[in-house]
């Protein structure tokens, strides 16, 4: 996607993305099969989304922003979180008065009206707008941007150029943790994990949502702090602190400490990606900001399949051990040695 980006800008993109989000929307109404889910909503939709929850962030930081480029970045991070926050309650009120249709044609909506609002407004760069890049005070000279080939060719490239380097791993490794300890295990588990202790499903599902809100504030503040602060330190003490957090999640719900399960709720949520904005700045400091984005989608890419990790394996561990107790403490041991990849790498030069 980073690679499709720098060659066919971001408008059209983003139009692409829309595009395929409602083909497959408008695709679910007639499933009738197991593997159709699979197809349209593991495939298609994935594929649809994967611009907007990836490389588009660092792209437009790279792009429209000189200074307070971290910022940006958590700023626009922090909106996965806040559609997730407005649109969750909303869905499940639909489909438990209506009917899942209904919730589908309800995004259906919404996606068709930000497919206008896209196709009518949005502009490729500052410079459409007759602007620079904010903190830019005067017009620069392009230099040439060796990212306009053939897609495949620069992804892979830029893969084979980042795999050299041992701070890709760094990244890539406590970035596959990342997604282990957030989507995979919390957003998938959490729920579950909590009605095993007698919490009512409602009760539950509403900790998880709650962390939604703190998301917005933490991932917003980190972006800010990794403009003035050392992005490896900040590293360090999210995954430390997330890793420490896990591990005693397990005796707050055995005790039924529920007034500090939700102390745990709202660290978590300040916590759940606030990763992002020091990730991408450190990205952007070791490969350069042209092909910053091509790397930090491979790392990304660690990201999801430490969630799909994370999410199998969790169900495997309750079904062995009939308990997701052995996973949380798996996943806070795994983020406290997240907190020593990051701050090995070696510190770059702004």
């Amino acid at each position: 996607m980073a690679a499709l980006l720098e060659k066919w800008k971001l408008k059209k993109m983003m139009l692409a993305s829309m595009g395929i989000l409602l083909a497959g929307l408008f695709s679910t109404f007639f499933m009738k099969q197991s593997w159709h889910l699979i197809i349209i909503w593991g495939t298609i939709l994935g594929l649809g989304s994967s611009l907007l929850l990836t490389v588009l962030s660092p792209y437009v930081a790279n792009h429209w922003f000189k200074e307070k480029r971290g910022l940006a970045t958590g700023i626009l991070a922090a909106s996965t979180a806040t559609g997730q926050l407005l649109l969750l309650p909303i869905l499940a009120m639909i489909i438990e008065n209506y009917s899942w249709r209904w919730a589908i044609g309800f995004i259906i909506a919404i996606l068709m009206v930000m497919t206008l609002i896209i196709f009518f407004f949005m502009k490729n760069s500052p410079k459409e707008m007759g602007i620079l890049p904010y903190g830019q005070l005067e017009e620069m000279e392009e230099t040439k941007n060796t990212q306009h080939g053939n897609p495949v060719v620069v992804a892979f490239g830029g893969l084979a150029e980042a795999v050299k380097k041992k701070e890709f791993w760094l990244l890539a490794g406590s970035f596959f943790i990342c997604g282990c300890s957030t989507m995979g295990l919390i957003g998938t588990h959490f729920v579950s994990y909590c009605i095993s202790f007698g919490i009512p499903l409602v009760t539950a599902a509403s900790l998880l949502s709650f962390m939604g809100i703190f998301n917005i504030l933490g991932t917003t503040l980190s972006g800010w702090l990794s403009d003035r602060f050392d992005n490896r330190w900040l590293l360090f003490c999210y995954y430390l602190l997330r890793g420490t957090s896990l591990v005693v999640l397990p005796f707050l719900l055995m005790n039924g400490h529920i007034a500090w399960l939700i102390v745990f709720t709202v660290f978590y949520g300040l916590d759940w990606i606030a990763t992002v904005p020091p990730t991408i700045n450190i990205s952007r400091q070791i490969f350069g900001v042209q092909k910053s984005a091509v790397i930090y989608g491979w790392v990304y890419a660690a990201h999801q399949a430490g969630a799909a990790f994370a999410a199998y394996g969790g169900g495997l561990v309750y079904k062995y051990f009939n308990t997701y107790t052995w996973a949380f403490f798996m996943a806070g041991i795994f983020c406290i040695l997240a907190s020593l990849f990051v701050i090995v790498i070696k510190k770059q030069q702004h």
